[in-house]
């Protein structure tokens, strides 16, 4: 399920009706400073999809009409997500969209999740801020790797964070990136990856977070 305080509500932003013509639509979003904004229907209720300035302006370039309706130049009528939905959809859905639209429990318009918001969370997450150093630890994926490559971290520090890449079937290695708390040392640093080693994880790579 999303996290409400990720998703910026209906009633923060700029939002165009389906009864607007591309001209009313044009000055809204050159007003707002948004190259896009979603469209709503009449009661404003409904998400009907997006639209976007560039079409717009590609549109008047060619002479074309504008006083059709915003809908004409309608986009991404179907990308949205439930507020219901489980996390990684949202990363499925949004991909190069500048947000994507989230409805609520009786499909109606909630709000819209951007990249930004969802980039900071995953920062956040991280432990970027408040972290020492990030290790990149592989292993081969096996049954319990993860459980002991922790246990080796954790007999000399608490681990800030943890995310796994390539999990995909069929992978022959597995990279998990520990970020370590803020008050590791170098020499503790040392002897953890030490540890590690010995142990047959290698760690190919170490950032410093405080550099």
């Amino acid at each position: 399920m999303l996290l409400k305080t990720l998703i910026k509500p209906k009633k923060d932003l700029t939002t165009v009706r389906e009864d607007a013509t591309l001209e009313e639509a044009l000055k809204i979003l050159e007003d707002s400073g948004y190259r896009c904004v979603p469209i709503l229907d009449e009661t404003g209720k409904l998400y009907r999809g997006n639209i976007y300035k560039m079409h717009i302006y590609r549109h008047k370039s060619r002479g074309g009409d504008m006083s059709l309706p915003v809908t004409h130049l309608l986009k991404n009528a179907t990308k949205f997500v439930s507020i219901n939905s489980a996390f990684f959809n949202v990363f499925f859905t949004i991909k190069d969209l500048p947000y994507i639209t989230v409805l609520d429990e009786n499909n109606n318009f909630y709000g819209i999740l951007t990249h930004n918001r969802l980039l900071n969370m995953l920062s956040q997450s991280w432990n970027v801020n408040v972290g020492s150093y990030v290790l990149t630890v592989v292993s081969a994926g096996d049954r319990g790797d993860l459980v002991d490559m922790a246990k080796i971290i954790t007999k000399y520090t608490s681990i800030a964070s943890c995310m796994t890449l390539d999990v995909q079937q069929g992978e022959l290695v597995r990279r998990t990136m520990f970020t370590l708390p803020a008050d590791v040392s170098h020499e503790k640093l040392e002897t953890i990856v030490k540890a590690l080693e010995k142990k047959n994880f290698k760690v190919p790579e170490i950032e410093d977070l405080q550099a």
